[in-house]
């Protein structure tokens, strides 16, 4: 196991190193989530799947589900924004179209 280190950003913000990303399997757009250790001193990622229908996929039974809807009240208005824009643009994407303005 190679160490690497990255510097945590005034806005929290930190990049995975390409590396790793291509070894765990992490690609664009995948949704990860946070657990933090015991110790309070490390926090395990890990790439989820949202989705109601995947093809092969079991399903997940957890105790701590979250709904769609749930899951957006509780983002802050500008993450809601940045939600909303991303949604809009993957989806004018899908029906071939392009966004104006």
């Amino acid at each position: 196991m190679m160490q690497m280190l990255r510097i945590l950003g005034k806005r929290g913000r930190i990049t995975i190193p390409f590396e790793i990303r291509q070894r765990v399997g992490f690609k664009y757009n995948d949704v990860l989530s946070f657990i933090e250790t015991a110790d309070g001193r490390s926090v395990v990622v890990r790439r989820e799947k949202i989705c109601d229908n995947c093809k092969g996929a079991q399903p997940v039974v957890r105790n701590d589900e979250v709904t769609l809807f749930d899951f957006l009240n509780n983002l802050s208005p500008e993450q809601q924004r940045a939600a909303l824009v991303h949604l809009s643009v993957k989806w004018a994407e899908k029906q071939g179209g392009e966004l104006n303005g």
